[in-house]
């Protein structure tokens, strides 16, 4: 924990009494300062005054982003002109008191404002910068924007994804954006384990692109060794059989993954065709995945014989890994879902209560907890520049004036 000035407020979690200052914007480093705000770091969310980004992405309601309703729950909502020398000035005062700046402008960004980590950790020395960008701080491609959707394309993911008779695709949701930041909250934590130690911070280096080849690890030995270039496989998993998406009698799919041969032949007993575990195409894993297309086909005969509950029902009596593909309504209506309190209503200031989802992982002695939700733009920049810039109030009402920050209607009662 920093040891300048006021300590970070003591909360629940086992990130309690850390202060982190996110300056990241849109998903990557928002992410990453959500993750560390579920366990108790103090999150304090610099955003431009017009608010950030990601409040125009996902679905509106009453005119309010609940995309941002999420990924800014927990934190304190501060607006800042970070264009301007003067809100230039505030994080700098700032960050003199903060445990870890996240921030995900391009390489070089914070370094025109006097902002980056040499100018930063001169004022503060034990501080931990996450340094979040689509290719790195360093290599020639580092000046190139981007976003998650360049980094999956260019880390090889992207052309793995989809069917094989059609053109790559996409998750849909900000997959490589919440891997980054989920590294880079990885990054942070191990910066501050050995800050312990070293008694300084660091920087972590945390770029889209690599962040995705990470998750690319089976193909990068099999093209050094076999020149395989991995192709889109649909929803099966090549060389894992059975591991795909079937059809029921009554529309629906259900994903069976059943590749190890005690699994498989409980599959089968399922299927009632024990005999083909003798079958000498499907006689251990290899050459179930040589003969992927004739099992698959076995497996899609008969759970198209049935209807979806049918099917779940015999592979739950068998014990085979089994699962419809579930809905958002399925998930809201979903048991397991509700007891392990992976939907949570939230306190919102304009609309009230907000559901978002929970927190992960759970942890036994030290849990993270959810107390509000993202709110309005500002709604925290009188009490947070008071507390961590020494800003008197005279001093708040003239930045306002001049537009270097902004503070939100609520936030001035």
């Amino acid at each position: 924990m920093s040891d300048s000035l006021p300590p970070a407020p003591r909360r629940n979690g086992p990130l309690s009494g850390y202060r982190v200052l996110e300056l990241g914007s849109t998903v990557a480093g928002p992410f990453c300062g959500r993750l560390l705000a579920d366990f108790g770091a103090e999150v304090i969310k610099v955003e431009p005054l017009a608010g950030d980004p990601v409040r125009t992405m996902g679905k509106q309601y009453k005119n309010q982003s609940l995309y941002a309703a999420s990924i800014l729950r927990n934190k304190s909502l501060v607006a800042i002109d970070l264009r301007s020398p003067a809100g230039q000035d505030l994080v700098r005062r700032m960050a003199t008191r903060c445990d870890v700046v996240i921030e995900n402008f391009r390489p070089g960004g914070l370094e025109k404002w006097n902002l980056g980590y040499e100018a930063l950790s001169a004022l503060n020395p034990r501080l931990i910068m996450a340094r979040i960008s689509g290719f790195g701080q360093s290599g020639p491609y580092r000046q190139r924007p981007g976003y998650g959707v360049i980094g999956e394309a260019v880390s090889g993911l992207r052309h793995v994804t989809g069917d094989p008779d059609r053109p790559p695709t996409r998750a849909a949701v900000s997959l490589t954006d919440c891997l980054t930041g989920l590294y880079a909250a990885f990054g942070i934590v191990m910066a501050a384990l050995a800050r312990q130690t070293t008694g300084r911070g660091q920087y972590i280096d945390a770029a889209l692109y690599e962040c995705a080849f990470s998750i690319m690890e089976p193909h990068v030995p099999a093209f050094d060794k076999l020149g395989v270039v991995a192709q889109r496989a649909g929803s099966k998993l090549p060389d894992s059989t059975p591991n795909n998406l079937y059809p029921t009698r009554d529309g629906g799919y259900i994903h069976i993954t059943a590749m190890a041969d005690a699994v498989f032949r409980r599959l089968l007993g399922a299927m009632d065709r024990p005999a083909l575990a003798d079958d000498p195409r499907f006689a251990d894993a290899r050459l179930r995945a040589a003969n992927a297309d004739a099992l698959d086909g076995l497996v899609a005969d008969w759970t198209g014989s049935l209807t979806l509950e049918q099917v779940e029902a015999a592979l739950a009596a068998a014990e085979v890994p089994a699962t419809r593909i579930f809905t958002m309504q399925d998930i809201f209506n979903d048991a397991h879902f509700k007891a392990r309190d992976m939907l949570v209503d939230l306190p919102h200031d304009e609309l009230g209560s907000v559901r978002v989802a929970g927190v992960v992982p759970k942890l036994s002695d030290t849990p993270g907890t959810l107390r509000r939700a993202g709110g309005a733009v500002g709604r925290d920049t009188r009490q947070v520049l008071a507390a961590l810039a020494d800003c008197p109030a005279d001093e708040i009402e003239a930045l306002l004036q001049a537009g270097v920050v902004g503070a939100a209607p609520a936030a001035a009662n």
